[in-house]
């Protein structure tokens, strides 16, 4: 992986195409830190591609959920509890 300063990016895009050609990705930093990640697609792999790019978006949410709700404690609450919380919830909307 390369990292490439957006400048570059904006000063230099026939280098930097040519290189996303070589290289499967580009890490993109602005004032020495990362801020887009390009990677190189067909028209062939484009739709699988974001495909997997939403799937790992997808998981990487769902994990921080996790990591909070243990660090709440969350976790530990009972499937008896839940469906308590949403009986309460559905009967205020009731009302």
């Amino acid at each position: 992986m390369k990292f490439i300063t957006s400048r570059d990016l904006r000063l230099k895009p026939g280098d930097v195409w040519k290189l996303a050609q070589k290289e499967e990705d580009l890490v993109v930093t602005a004032n020495g830190r990362p801020v887009a990640l390009l990677t190189g697609v067909s028209e062939d792999t484009l739709e699988e591609e974001l495909d997997v790019i939403q799937r790992a978006r997808a998981l990487r949410a769902l994990d921080e959920i996790h990591r909070d709700s243990v660090l709440k404690g969350t976790d530990q609450i009972s499937f008896k509890a839940i469906e308590s919380e949403i009986a309460q919830a559905r009967r205020r909307r009731k009302n």
